[in-house]
């Protein structure tokens, strides 16, 4: 029986509460505000007198329609066509990475831990100068192969991180009945633990392909003027012409956000359940 609390444990609970509330507005305000300014009828970054009074005719689409114009729309294919491929190659090498780097017979583990994960704590613009070098000598500069390569790089830890901390509950005890069942080790891997470890790698790829769409430094160092993505397109915007279209555009990344850490949310809500 759950001994009563106290009037000190209430507080304390009281204070906890509200210290996350702050640290969740200081976090998402900046973001939440770009919302209501990207359905500006006016050309500005600031709250009109007309918005403030909720006047209809203060608020305006125009900027959404200009994001659906064809130098937006190509910069979200390429968004789009590089995440998808970059996301696909990085699931399938930190899968991999994490199957082995989970295994406690792997020599030298802690070490090929730290390098696995060596790009998240590595400053991305020292990544981005070695590989403009590096792809500029192999002839993947200026390519979309090379940018995808790029994002797979960056992209890949977060699926090792991700894939590493759902093996950690694994019962490996399963993968030893099926092999004394006769089972080979890819009947194993597809038939016991893929199962068991499917929401975990669609968390590492939802993280990756968010990552991917949200790089901005690699792809100016690595991409030409064709490969522009909605990142580096917010970027050109903000240095040479700033228009409420970016507002818009952010909205439509932030919307797909909130898509992605919810269905991400879903997955580890259904995991616990199972």
């Amino acid at each position: 029986m759950k001994a009563p609390r106290t009037v000190g444990d209430r507080l304390a609970v009281a204070a906890l509460a509200a210290v996350c509330v702050a640290i969740l507005v200081f976090l998402m305000a900046p973001a939440v505000v770009l919302v209501p300014l990207s359905f500006n009828a006016e050309s500005g970054f600031t709250f009109t007198e007309g918005m403030l009074r909720l006047d209809p005719e203060a608020f305006s689409l125009r900027w959404y329609e200009r994001v659906l114009g064809d130098d937006w729309l190509n910069a979200f294919g390429n968004s789009i066509l590089i995440g998808l491929a970059a996301t696909a190659l990085a699931t399938v090498l930190g899968t991999l990475a994490a199957l082995g780097l989970a295994n406690p017979h792997m020599p030298a583990r802690t070490v090929l831990s730290t390098l696995a994960i060596s790009p998240l704590v590595t400053p991305i613009i020292i990544s981005a100068t070695g590989m403009s070098f590096f792809f500029a000598e192999i002839g993947l500069l200026r390519t979309h192969l090379g940018i995808i390569l790029a994002h797979t790089a960056l992209c890949t830890p977060l699926v090792v991180v991700t894939i590493t901390a759902t093996l950690t509950g694994f019962d490996y005890n399963l993968n030893r009945a099926a092999e004394s069942l006769g089972a080979g080790p890819l009947a194993t891997f597809f038939l016991v633990q893929l199962p068991q470890i499917s929401r975990g790698i669609i968390s590492g790829a939802l993280f990756a392909f968010v990552a991917s769409m949200d790089e901005v430094i690699v792809v100016t160092f690595i991409g030409g003027l064709e490969h522009r993505t909605i990142p580096r397109r917010m970027w050109s915007g903000i240095r040479e012409h700033l228009s409420p279209e970016i507002l818009a555009a952010a909205t439509i990344l932030l919307v797909f956000a909130l898509v992605v850490v919810a269905t991400v949310e879903w997955l580890r809500y259904r995991a616990v359940r199972s």
